[in-house]
């Protein structure tokens, strides 16, 4: 068997067991969850109408609506790929590294399973997040079908970067409570962007922090994409930052990961 066939097997079975996990505990992925929803409501049916007046030309709650899902489904994917830190530094700490060591199996392959695994649960997260916006009134009527695949495609690529820069925090961990804890900016970081206000209603000083964060540039291309708003520069910066997350996350947890445990 080749080393490529070999990896992709092993990669494939590390999948299967990091989904059973999901399966079999629930709890982390719903509560992970749970919160992006709760948000949601929460400013659209409790801040929709005040909110909505820092929309430029202002609007009502159904155009507040349609400004914060993008956001929302960004903040979904940071939200539930801290569960792929906590699995991993669970992983680290709990002696199944040392035995996988032993054993003829791809080095990489535990990594590429935690990563393939939480990017499908990142993608069902935003479908389930998704639908709800969809049942209390989001509409993308102007995207075509090419924008909704460029999106989705879209989506996918941010989700892997933001996962391989959680995986890097959960080989980094001496154990599942600090790796939550390191995780926590990336649920973090998309309430300082314009998630859910324009950068123009933030403080001057305040306003270069919010716009070349990693998450800004993502929600103001998928605005873009789904709701037709102009994206401008966004769109590259958007990709540049898939790129360096993705390379720095990929070489964080390789490297953690090859050092013999303590």
């Amino acid at each position: 068997m080749s080393a490529l066939a070999l990896a992709v097997r092993d990669s494939s079975t590390m999948l299967r067991r990091n989904l059973l996990h999901v399966r079999r505990y629930p709890s982390l992925t719903l509560n992970l969850l749970l919160t992006p929803v709760m948000l949601l409501l929460l400013f659209v049916y409790i801040f929709g109408d005040a909110m909505s007046a820092g929309i430029a030309g202002g609007g009502d709650r159904s155009a507040y609506l349609a400004y914060i899902v993008p956001g929302i489904l960004l903040m979904t994917i940071g939200s539930t790929v801290v569960g792929a830190a906590v699995s991993v530094a669970t992983d680290m700490s709990e002696g199944i590294v040392a035995r996988f060591r032993t054993m003829a199996i791809h080095r990489g392959s535990m990594l590429i399973g935690h990563v393939v695994g939480s990017v499908i649960q990142s993608i069902a997260s935003v479908v389930l997040v998704g639908a709800v916006g969809v049942a209390i009134g989001f509409r993308s009527t102007d995207a075509t079908v090419l924008e909704w695949l460029a999106a989705f495609g879209f989506l996918t690529l941010f989700a892997a970067a933001v996962t391989w820069i959680a995986v890097g925090m959960g080989t980094a961990s001496p154990n599942a409570e600090a790796a939550s804890n390191m995780a926590v900016p990336l649920f973090l970081l998309p309430l300082i962007s314009s998630a859910f206000t324009p950068i123009e209603s933030m403080p001057g000083w305040f306003q270069p922090i919010a716009e070349y964060q990693p998450f800004t540039p993502a929600i103001e291309t998928l605005r873009g994409l789904l709701l037709g708003t102009e994206i401008g520069h966004n769109g590259w910066l958007a990709l540049a930052w898939c790129l360096v997350l993705g390379a720095l996350g990929y070489r964080w947890s390789t490297s953690a990961f090859r050092r013999d445990p303590a």
